[in-house]
Order: C-alpha cells, then structure tokens, then sequence
C-alpha cells in the first residue's frame, strides 16, 4: 500500500487513528480475517471490513478493486510462512515437527478464513483462493517432508525409492479431505496418529 494516512476515527474517544502503509495494511487485513470467520466470505462486505478497521471504504478501494482481490491479499500477507526444515534428530521427530506446523496453519486464525471461503464458494469460483493455499501451504509442506524423507534415507531410517510425490502429498490430502469433507478439527488431526499410522509404515526402512 502507498504511504497514504488513515483518517478512520477510534470507536471509544473519536480521535482520529493517523495510520499508514503498513500499519494500515495490517489493521485492514485482520478485519478481512475476522470478517471471514464470524459472517463467511458471502456476508463480508467492504463497508464491513472498513468499519472492523476503523477507517473510510476509500481507503480499500484505493488499493483495492474489488471484494475478492482484497481477500486474496489478506490471505497472501496472512498465511504463515513455512520455515526451514526441522533437524531434530530423528525421522519421526522431524515429521511430526512439520505435520504439528501444517496442523497449526490449518487452524489459525487465517486458517479459519480459508476453509471460510473454501466452504462457501463452487470449484471454479474457490480456484484463485485455492491456488494461494497450493502455493502458500501445501507446496512448502510437501517440500519439507521431501527434505525430511530424503534425509532419513541418507540415515537409514527410509527404505530407498520412498520419497514420491505421492507420499509427501499425503499429509496436506489428508488434512484438507478431513476438514473439507468430514469437518475434522484440531483433535481428529492428531500429528502423533498421522506420523506413527500413516507416514513411517510407508517409508520405514
């Protein structure tokens, strides 16, 4: 966002909130987020997420153009990063380090927008949302787990030939079909019972 000033006024005192750029980039995003999660993708409005963020609707439409564009960059600005790959020591310990991270993604705050939008929208409207969680989330998942499996190989830990595609896609397929499908939540996505039933029988050596 342009270095523009706020001149949205403070719920309590009516004093004037003078935000810019960044600080309020950040205030309009969390309002998007919060929108999502209590009213869903079909009643949020931008009156509504300027109103969450205490400033004018010019503002948004400043940056921008439409409802939706400003939910993709919400979600772009809000979905955490990934991180390096866990080194604990051990092949389970590893995976369950990532898996507990993809689980964690899954259920914040901004977790909660995306299944928001993702419940609510058909496949071809959910694409462009869809594809900022591809690339977001479950890519950097499926990359890290790459990185773990082919580690634990050079250990010994994994049998050679068990890092395939198929098998680092199987973590975040499973946690959206659970979400999507079975409504899962926190305590149905146990990493314990994904690592120790699903993943080492696969590529244990």
């Amino acid at each position: 966002m342009t270095a523009e000033t706020d001149t949205g006024h403070g719920p309590a005192t009516g004093v004037p909130l003078r935000r810019r750029g960044e600080a309020l980039e950040s205030a309009i995003h969390e309002a998007v987020l919060q929108q999502l999660t209590t009213d869903g993708y079909a009643r949020m409005t931008m009156e509504g997420v300027a109103a969450g963020a205490q400033t004018g609707k010019a503002a948004l439409y400043r940056r921008w153009s439409s409802k939706e564009e400003l939910v993709k960059d919400a979600l772009r600005a809000s979905l955490p990063p990934s991180g390096p790959a866990p080194d604990t020591g051990s092949l389970r310990g590893d995976l369950l380090e990532v898996v507990t991270r993809l689980r964690a993604a899954m259920f914040s705050e901004t977790g909660a927008a995306v299944r928001a939008v993702m419940s609510e929208l058909d496949h071809q409207r959910a694409h462009a949302f869809l594809e900022i969680v591809m690339q977001r989330v479950v890519e950097p998942t499926t990359a890290l787990i790459a990185e773990v499996l082919d580690r634990g190989t050079t250990r010994g830990e994994v049998r050679p030939g068990a890092v395939t595609p198929l098998v680092t896609d199987l973590v975040p397929a499973l946690m959206l079909y659970r979400i999507k499908m079975c409504g899962g939540d926190a305590v149905q996505l146990d990493p314990s019972a994904i690592v120790d039933e699903l993943l080492l029988p696969i590529v244990r050596a």
